[in-house]
């Protein structure tokens, strides 16, 4: 019995950690995808935003993770900052229907 209670505490600390390499990991893939669309690294920026600010952020929504709870903003930066995001630049689950 004391085990799974220890097993218990120690998921609920590491939980946080795993959901958290998750969105890392999905911006690590978008930011590869943008890249080999031909946008140079310091042309863009992504940032991960709790999903009641994406709207706030001031970029394209490209991607979501942790349970669809963090989207991941997309920005353009130099001097063309329009929000041309290239059309495979977002994850498969954020494809229209």
């Amino acid at each position: 019995m004391r085990a799974k209670k220890w097993m218990l505490s120690a998921l609920l600390v590491v939980a946080p950690l795993a959901a958290q390499a998750s969105c890392e990991s999905v911006k690590a893939d978008i930011t590869q995808k943008i890249i080999n669309n031909g946008v140079p690294e310091s042309g863009f920026t992504l940032d991960i935003v709790p999903n009641d600010q994406a709207d706030a952020a001031g970029g394209q929504v490209v991607g979501h993770c942790e349970n669809d709870s963090q989207k991941i903003v997309y920005k353009r930066t130099g001097v063309d900052s329009e929000t041309n995001v290239p059309a495979d630049a977002g994850t498969a689950q954020d494809a229209p229907q």
